[in-house]
């Protein structure tokens, strides 16, 4: 279990700010508060990382950036589909991101990077992206097309679930496979 809560760390990192976006949405219905919560932990997160001299991942720049650009928009904007549409884009630009051969590299303890055949964990990572854009593209319909409440209800549960069946599930192949390699190398 700690393995697996070590492997989460990153992505928590990477998406803080999101998380705290969707969290506050869904908890007081309150979008503007959201935006600014998301902005706020974003800045304040990046300019730890670099007061503590630590290394800034792409992903975490595009995120701080997403959240900047589209947060700001949506505040000027004051548009609700704007906002509704927003996860979208994020997810878009997320999952074109992780189209880059490889990018799944820094995630992986050193076990999995040692003992994982690089294909497996290059699938993994179009997976990845493949889910991120799929899930944005049905983002997009419900927030052109549906309701508010839906759009919440979908954002509120489709992503996350999702994103936490394919983290488990990876786990637990990667983890299957660094235990067969190992018993085979130690096998008389």
């Amino acid at each position: 279990m700690l393995d697996l809560m070590r492997a989460f760390r990153p992505l928590v990192g990477d998406f803080l700010s999101t998380i705290v976006f969707i969290i506050v949405v869904e908890a007081f219905k309150n979008v503007r508060l959201a935006i600014v919560l998301g902005i706020v932990v974003a800045i304040f997160q990046l300019g730890f990382l670099l007061y503590r001299r630590r290394p800034i991942a792409l992903m975490q720049w595009m995120s701080l950036l997403l959240v900047l650009v589209l947060g700001g928009a949506a505040l000027i904007s004051n548009d609700p589909r704007f906002v509704m549409v927003k996860p979208s884009l994020a997810m878009f630009a997320i999952g074109g991101v992780m189209l880059r051969r490889g990018w799944m590299l820094r995630y992986l303890p050193s076990s999995a990077r040692a003992h994982v055949p690089a294909a497996v964990i290059i699938a993994f990572g179009y997976g990845w992206a493949a889910l991120l854009i799929a899930t944005g593209a049905a983002n997009l319909v419900l927030a052109l097309m549906a309701p508010f409440a839906s759009w919440a209800l979908f954002n509120a549960v489709v992503p996350l679930s999702s994103e936490l069946a394919l983290f488990v599930l990876q786990y637990l192949v990667m983890r299957q496979l660094v235990r067969r390699k190992r018993r085979a190398t130690h096998a008389p």
